[in-house]
């Protein structure tokens, strides 16, 4: 049997390829959009993609379950009550998919979402029984799967379906079953993912905390409260599985604009993405563009930030830069990528065209200022457990996610000093605020990090 974990990095996505070179067939479970990476496992290994399942419909990213049909000719196969519009195979529970030596056995595992499914998988050259668990997202490394996306209304319906599948379902299973989630650190689908790719169910039920609750009563208080907030792209990511996503080839062709092409897309409504490091987006920057640079969770920060449906221009330092922002932002649903402004940022200034700039102040600058007992804004948008960690005295606590939903009250023209843990929350929620009429505003180099490390004084 062939079997490989493919790793989505920043969205803490898995995918599964999983075949028989003997027989020459494999099935791709759970794909991300891009799919260059199952068809080179097939053309490698000698195995025609014939399934493609998702485990459910996804919030978080864009399955690549339609661009495999369209290039392969597979079937497209879910739980057969997912609530989908494009065609497909059902499955039903017990069902069995025989691949070569590889088989497959369909279990319902509602909880994360109504209609979702898990994947026994058995290696028939080794042994009649299973050897591997695909938890899509019920169970995780250290964590299970968030029952809230489906809305409040349904959200006891999936706390008992939780604790069903992972209580009951799984409970007849042994110890040494070993779990392959769809999800790992860095997704929003659960609260406190490991970094570990895998597990077995022995080590999951002794130092998971979601499967060590005596009744289901403590379970479901645990399970109806404090979820990660929910970015403005999981709405559009699940209406785009749900009906089919369009394929890659229909997205808006690529364009080098220069810059009187790139202002005059702006001026009908287009939002600029900034690519750039933070110092450098804070020397000069294009006028209401928006920083959010390349870093591990980038799309989710996108997904908190920007419409999914708006009209997207980027500001890159090269061609490849600008591939690998496309890439990232089809993975979450934004197809409307309009192109990039040929020459980076320097072919605007050299238009003459106007900039702005954001301050950055080191920590010493704001010790100064304190010690001075001069009046400052200072604003903290990390996280609530972040803050309650320790803060950098005289704060005040806005998270980004309540600033990008508008959830706060500043003067516009105070001089506010942003800080997250090293810069990077902090310069999103800056570039924000500058495009909403905020002209003084300023990032603190390094975050919360410089500040404790330079020894200055914290508290909680």
């Amino acid at each position: 049997m062939y079997f490989k974990q493919i790793t989505t990095p920043g969205l803490g996505c898995f995918s599964y390829a999983i075949g028989c070179p003997a027989a020459g067939e494999m099935v791709v479970v759970d794909p991300k959009r891009d799919v260059q990476d199952y068809l080179d496992i097939s053309r490698e290994e000698g195995m025609k993609i014939v399934h493609v399942i998702d485990t459910h419909v996804h919030a978080d990213h864009v399955s690549g379950a339609q661009e495999l049909k369209s290039q392969t000719g597979c079937d497209v196969m879910v739980y057969e009550t997912s609530p989908v519009s494009y065609d497909f195979t059902p499955l039903k529970e017990g069902e069995q998919l025989v691949v070569g030596n590889a088989k497959l056995e369909v279990l319902h595992t509602p909880g994360h979402t109504p209609d979702a499914l898990s994947l026994l998988v058995t290696d028939t050259t080794r042994g009649d029984e299973p050897w591997m668990l695909l938890t899509g997202d019920v169970l995780f490394v250290g964590d299970i799967g968030r029952p809230d996306l489906v809305g409040g209304a349904k959200l006891d319906e999936q706390v008992h379906n939780l604790w069903n599948s992972l209580y009951v379902k799984f409970a007849k299973f042994p110890d040494s079953l070993e779990v392959f989630p769809a999800h790992g650190a860095g997704s929003l689908c659960g609260r406190g993912m490991s970094s570990k790719p895998s597990s077995t169910l022995g080590f999951e039920r002794r130092h998971n905390p979601m499967l060590g609750f005596d009744n289901f009563e403590s379970f479901h208080l645990a399970m109806s409260q404090n979820f990660p907030a929910r970015p403005k792209s999981f709405t559009h990511i699940i209406s785009t599985n749900a009906e089919g996503a369009p394929l890659l080839e229909r997205c808006p062709l690529d364009l080098a604009m220069n810059p009187y092409r790139f202002e005059e897309k702006m001026q009908d409504g287009a939002v600029v993405i900034d690519v750039r490091d933070a110092a450098a987006f804070a020397g000069y920057h294009i006028p209401g563009s928006l920083n959010i640079g390349f870093e591990p969770s980038l799309a989710n920060w996108v997904g908190m930030t920007v419409e999914p449906d708006a009209d997207i221009l980027l500001v890159v330092d090269t061609r490849d830069d600008y591939e690998r922002m496309r890439i990232e932002l089809h993975r979450i649903g934004y197809d409307n990528i309009f192109g990039y402004l040929s020459g980076g940022i320097q072919a605007w200034v050299y238009s003459g065209r106007p900039v702005d700039s954001l301050a950055i102040d080191s920590a010493q600058v704001l010790q100064n200022i304190q010690e001075e007992g001069k009046p400052i804004s200072l604003i903290d948008v990390r996280t609530p457990a972040e803050w309650a960690g320790g803060h950098i005295p005289g704060a005040k606590h806005i998270p980004l996610i309540d600033i990008l939903d508008g959830k706060f009250d500043l003067d516009e023209n105070a001089h506010h000093l942003l800080y997250c843990a090293a810069g990077y929350r902090a310069n999103i929620a800056a570039s924000y605020l500058q495009k909403h009429g905020y002209w003084d505003v300023r990032s603190l180099a390094g975050g919360y990090l410089a500040w404790s490390r330079a020894g200055f004084h914290t508290e909680k």
